[in-house]
């Protein structure tokens, strides 16, 4: 595995995601935009990860993201960049993922009928933070 390219397509599925997250907003398309978000903060994750040679197939990389801050002495601006990543991480994981595409199962909600305009822009600007860390990220381990 090329972890160096695995690294940038992780970015790069984040930033498409995030791009779509952004039409959709503008376009009132309340799940979309939520489910797009997830998808941009999830691939964000993974890109840490792929930074640390750790490239699962997961929808919730906060998990094994903080197993790597626990195991391995990273101090400094990398560590306090994923720290302010990981709660929208953790909050935009599996449980999210779910909910945009199956709706709440238990409840008998459709996934139009959970997700409001405040609800979608709360996931937007938790993408777009998350993204914005990533690159910084990635600039600072890789040199790019």
């Amino acid at each position: 595995m090329n972890l160096p390219k695995e690294v940038e397509y992780r970015l790069a599925l984040a930033e498409g995601f995030l791009n779509e997250a952004e039409e959709d907003f503008r376009l009132e398309r309340w799940r979309s935009c939520v489910d797009n978000a997830q998808m941009a903060v999830e691939n964000a994750g993974k890109m840490v990860l792929a930074l640390f040679g750790v490239v699962p197939k997961t929808h919730d990389p906060a998990r094994q993201i903080k197993l790597i801050l626990e195991e391995q002495p990273i101090e400094g601006p990398i560590s306090e960049l994923i720290q302010t990543m990981l709660p929208d991480i953790a909050a935009m994981g599996l449980e999210t993922h779910f909910l945009t595409d199956y709706g709440d199962e238990m409840n008998y909600l459709l996934p139009w009928d959970i997700f409001t305009r405040d609800i979608a822009e709360e996931a937007l600007i938790s993408a777009r933070h998350v993204v914005k860390q990533a690159r910084m990220l990635r600039n600072k381990m890789l040199g790019a």
